[in-house]
């Protein structure tokens, strides 16, 4: 299974995912890509790709240019009397030095020290954000000048869609009233786009990203001092897992957690893969760790193989054998991969049984609810195991007493071969012969072939 893996442990901006993309690309193919990004027809938007540096690693850093400037460069504090959605993308909470910024998302409330105030003068010439500062500006850019299929298209909106989402529950408005602010700029739009379009162009079967980092502390705003990480970053981090590692900044930009949330499929550690290009996406500032996000594309293990499992365990000494033995029937029907007792003394000295299993996450909580109704334990235990597995096939011989199924394994330099019990015990039974003769017979006839 094509896979994207998506590493955040330094948080997630779009300009930043953009650049962790296009390295994804063959070397020599991504100044045509840049070249294709150029074309998508944002109106005064220019990509230009840039080599960077963060802790020895090299990576690629992307500029977003407007009208042949970095937006970021000029901070404006706009008044208006409805509501906007501050973004500050490209802040990547300052800790990350844009000085194009990110997407220009988060509040723009997260102006650097040396905010501006609006000089109408040197607005002439250059397209702004007053202009698509809504949900039908977005649409009027993504529909009426982007040179798109309709699937970017759409995802692009989403993206803002949820943003807008974020913006409404913060500001207690519908999402017909919300205004963007520096969300709605050029290079924000151009973000969205971008990355809409290289997933379109990678086109992976699965896109995995692991939990971010958000940053913390606080960053000053028009509006004040906020939380890191700011009140729409932190709605749309719902259901996206998320952790503070210290770093003291806004890491997580709400451009870069919608574009996660819309595009992840799943959340978590990167799964057992063949690795077959990693992208690096630099933010502008130093740290002890690089500062970027970096992905990985290439083949993932099918489900059956996968080695990531899940091992439960719960303490029982009030069941009889007869009941622990349904139950564990019961378990795997579930889908419990495998299930065992071990003895132990449990409290009052009772003696007792601790029943493990391994499961796959997807099939987790249906096994969770089957141990609590089939067994009397009030609490159970859970921890992720990597697994090692040989690659299995079944095929089948005919003996003279019928058909055996035979599984065979390989894998790490190993080869072997079982016949199945049941083929095997059914011969035995019904010729009046032993197991082992049995399993001779199969052997005779897969030898024949």
């Amino acid at each position: 299974m094509k896979t994207l893996y998506l590493e955040l442990g330094m948080g997630a901006a779009g300009d930043m995912l953009t650049a962790a993309l296009l390295e994804l690309f063959p070397e020599d193919k991504q100044r045509d890509i840049v070249d294709m990004l150029n074309s998508l027809g944002i109106p005064g938007v220019r990509f230009v790709q840039e080599r960077s540096v963060k802790c020895g690693i090299t990576g690629t850093h992307m500029r977003v240019l407007i009208e042949g400037e970095e937006e970021g460069g000029h901070e404006y504090i706009h008044e208006h009397e409805h509501e906007h959605f501050h973004g500050h993308e490209h802040e990547h909470e300052h800790e990350h030095e844009h000085s194009h910024g990110h997407e220009h998302t988060q509040d723009h409330e997260h102006t650097q020290d040396h905010e501006h105030t609006h000089d109408p003068a040197h607005a002439e010439g250059h397209i702004h954000s007053h202009s698509h500062n809504d949900m039908a500006g977005i649409d009027h850019i993504v529909n009426g000048h982007m040179n798109a299929s309709a699937s970017v298209k759409a995802n692009i909106t989403e993206v803002y869609k949820l943003i807008a989402e974020a913006e409404g529950y913060v500001h207690g408005k519908p999402v017909s009233e919300i205004h963007f602010h520096e969300v709605g700029t050029m290079d924000a739009v151009a973000d969205v786009a971008a990355v809409s379009f290289l997933i379109e162009m990678l086109a992976p079967d699965r896109i995995i990203a692991s939990p971010v980092n958000t940053g913390s502390g606080t960053v000053r705003c028009a509006h004040g001092i906020m939380p890191v990480p700011a009140p729409a970053t932190a709605y749309l981090l719902r259901g996206i897992p998320s952790y503070d590692s210290g770093i003291r900044g806004e890491l997580l930009t709400p451009t870069g957690a919608a574009l996660i949330k819309h595009f992840a499929d799943d959340f978590g550690r990167r799964p057992a893969m063949s690795i077959e290009r990693t992208g690096y996406g630099m933010g502008r500032k130093d740290f002890d760790a690089p500062n970027c996000v970096r992905a990985f594309l290439g083949e993932a293990l099918d489900d059956a193989s996968y080695p990531a499992v899940f091992e439960l365990e719960a303490n029982i000494d009030d069941m009889s054998a007869e009941e622990v033995g349904f139950a564990m029937g019961q378990i795997l029907k579930a889908g419990a991969l495998d299930v065992w007792t071990e003895a132990a003394c449990m409290k009052k000295n009772r003696p007792g049984v601790i029943l493990r299993l391994l499961c796959r996450e997807a099939e987790k909580d249906s096994i969770i609810k089957a141990v609590f109704k089939h067994t009397s334990t009030i609490g159970i235990r859970e921890s992720l195991k990597k697994r090692y597995t040989l690659n299995r096939e079944i095929s089948s011989v005919d003996t003279p007493f019928g058909t055996v199924r035979i599984k065979r394994s390989e894998g790490y330099g190993t080869e072997r071969k079982k016949y199945e019990y049941d083929d095997l015990a059914a011969i035995a039974e019904s010729r009046g012969i032993s197991i082992s003769e049995a399993r001779r017979i199969a052997a005779h006839s897969v030898s024949k072939h």
